[in-house]
């Protein structure tokens, strides 16, 4: 796997970015109710399995990759009760391949980032999933996948990321652009030591 370039600031989005990004009747910026930072939980890789099963049942001959990232993707690593899936697709611009077939399997378009590779989400419908479109070789992709695998491999790591996701929770409970905020810093450090630049 070729190493990407660290993540540009732009990537941690302001109110203002996340609210152009809404697609649908969601609040950009607010959740429901306050971030909350679970314990790990060991389920969380059989769900991954039951949303991968639906995914690929979906679109057929459509998926040039499928990965389950974010914390809930590292053993140990506390997290929001809620599996983030990268789904490769040829062109995430269009929409039309393969959008319809997720709706029908139940997941609803959430967001949309044409300035930043291309990247669509979808949510499930309680939202307990975050589906990440991107396209072939996307550095975001590989930095998800490279980050997880540091940590899974890197307990102290591993542990200042939960530590910091706590804080930036705490500090930001009802604000998702203030959440990520508060924990780029650490993951740009991170993403430094598995070899980035």
């Amino acid at each position: 796997m070729r190493l990407p370039p660290l993540p540009p600031p732009s990537v941690f989005a302001t109110p203002e970015q996340m609210a152009q990004r809404a697609v649908g009747d969601r609040s950009p910026d607010t959740p429901k109710e306050p971030i909350s930072i679970s314990p790990y939980d060991p389920a969380w890789p059989a769900r991954y399995r039951r949303e991968e099963t639906r995914i690929r049942a979906a679109l057929p001959g459509r998926v040039l990759g499928l990965e389950h990232v974010g914390s809930t993707a590292v053993p140990g690593l506390p997290a929001k009760d809620r599996i983030d899936i990268d789904l490769i697709v040829a062109d995430p611009a269009d929409e039309s391949v393969y959008v319809p077939a997720l709706t029908a399997a139940g997941y609803r378009l959430r967001a949309r980032d044409p300035h930043w590779y291309e990247h669509r989400c979808l949510w499930t419908d309680n939202h307990d999933v975050n589906l990440h479109v991107f396209g072939p070789d996307c550095d975001e992709h590989l930095r998800h996948i490279i980050f997880r695998d540091w940590l899974r491999t890197h307990p102290e790591d591993r542990d200042r990321y939960a530590a910091q996701k706590s804080v930036a929770a705490a500090r930001n409970p009802l604000s998702v652009s203030g959440y990520v905020q508060g924990k780029a810093a650490v993951i740009v450090e991170i993403l430094q030591r598995a070899g980035l630049r």
